[in-house]
């Protein structure tokens, strides 16, 4: 059923002249009159959101564009592969944004510091492990 669902909004967004508007009534598979799909093209890839009747479509652009931006801040111009080897950052800038439906930031300032606060915290997690495992007297373990 995903696979449909991206399949149907790929085919419903990618169709469009770059000239048309960026949102369109969301598709049968997708709930049909009371969602909208509001989109963003960038290069070679879409942005797309998925919302109800009720969002504005143009702040939901402007979200929209927070996030591309912060991906582009965060991953020095991103493209494909980094969006696709790097998923779990991508989600993480994501919630930093949205989360259960709810926008939690707009300001693209505060989402890399909390992205940037997030690797510090990561890389330190690692060279503890990695100091841990050196120390002197102390049998290496291997990590699988």
């Amino acid at each position: 059923m995903q696979q449909q669902i991206i399949r149907e909004t790929f085919h419903l967004v990618s169709k469009r002249d770059d000239n048309v508007c960026n949102f369109l009534e969301g598709g049968s598979l997708i709930g049909g009159s009371d969602y909208k799909l509001i989109y963003r093209h960038y290069a070679t890839l879409y942005f797309v959101f998925c919302v109800d009747s009720s969002e504005s479509e143009l702040g939901i652009l402007d979200l929209i564009q927070v996030f591309v931006e912060t991906l582009d801040k965060c991953f020095e111009n991103v493209c494909e592969l980094d969006l696709i080897f790097h998923m779990d950052k991508v989600h993480y800038i994501l919630q930093e944004v949205v989360m259960g439906g709810m926008v939690l930031e707009t300001n693209m300032n505060e989402i890399v510091a909390q992205v940037e606060l997030q690797n510090r915290m990561e890389k330190s997690e690692v060279s503890s492990v990695h100091i841990h495992i050196e120390q002197p007297g102390v049998t290496p373990v291997q990590l699988t």
